[in-house]
């Protein structure tokens, strides 16, 4: 799966850099299908291609915010069913204090 769409990347640029917001716009969810790893882009870098964002569940107690390639995540095969990180295609952006209030 394609992680950043040309439509995706549309909204990043959209929304620009949010660095000292303190409620940034969560615009995109990856997650791993078979795992507890997620990761909320509110940033985009197209020509490093990567994120920015709140990373939740590759580490206990290590969730933190952080940039993220998506080179690396398209490429990544999560076990133990060996299935690719995906983009939630239902996900809505919203402010991360309301994510924070539904999923975190």
């Amino acid at each position: 799966m394609k992680l950043i769409t040309k439509s995706l990347e549309k909204r990043f640029k959209e929304i620009g850099c949010q660095d000292g917001i303190d409620d940034p716009i969560v615009i995109a969810k990856f997650f791993t299908p078979s795992g507890s790893a997620t990761w909320y882009a509110t940033e985009y870098i197209p020509d490093e291609n990567i994120c920015f964002g709140y990373v939740k569940g590759l580490v206990p107690g290590g969730d933190e915010w952080g940039y993220f390639s998506i080179s690396e995540l398209e490429q990544v095969k999560c076990p133990p069913l060996n299935l690719p990180i995906e983009r939630d295609l239902y996900f809505d952006e919203c402010k991360f204090s309301e994510l924070q209030n539904q999923e975190l």
